[in-house]
C-alpha cells in the first residue's frame, strides 16, 4: 500500500508563491498522480492531473498559475503555485492512481485514486 507523504504548505500574502512536494513511499513512475484542494465547507476539487507520460491538465481556477510536476527517481510529484490568491486556501492532498493514464475526467473523479495523502495547509491572506 503507496503512503503519500504532502510538505510545502503554508501562510503567504496574495501574490506569493509555494511550492508543495509529496514523497511516495513506493515507485510512482506508472502511476497518474493528481493534487486535489478541499476548502471549508466545500467540496474537494481537483487542482492538477499529471500522467505517466508528463501530460498535463489543470482545473480553471489555476491554469495559468499552478504547474504540476513530477521525479520518478524520488518518488515526488510537486505543484508550483504562484501568483496565489484568497481563493486558493485550503488544505492540499496527493493522490495517486494505480494505473497510468489520467481519466479525462480526474479532475472530477477523486474516487479514481486509490491512494492518499495526510494533506498540507495552503493559507493566503489578502
Amino acid at each position: 500500500r503507496a503512503q503519500l507523504v504532502e510538505s510545502g504548505g503554508g501562510s503567504v500574502q496574495a501574490g506569493g508563491s509555494l511550492r508543495l512536494s509529496c514523497v511516495a513511499s513506493q515507485g510512482i513512475a506508472n502511476s497518474c498522480m493528481a493534487w486535489f484542494r478541499q476548502a471549508p465547507g466545500k467540496e474537494r476539487e481537483g487542482v492538477a492531473t499529471i500522467n505517466s507520460d508528463r501530460h498535463t491538465n489543470y482545473g480553471n481556477s489555476v491554469m495559468g498559475r499552478f504547474t504540476i510536476s513530477r521525479d520518478n527517481a524520488k518518488n515526488t510529484l510537486y505543484l508550483q503555485m504562484n501568483n496565489l490568491q484568497a481563493m486558493d486556501t485550503a488544505m492540499y492532498y496527493c493522490a495517486a492512481s494505480r494505473f497510468p493514464g489520467c481519466m479525462a475526467n480526474a479532475l472530477s473523479a477523486a474516487s479514481s485514486f486509490a491512494y492518499w495523502g495526510q494533506g498540507t495547509q495552503v493559507t493566503v491572506s489578502s
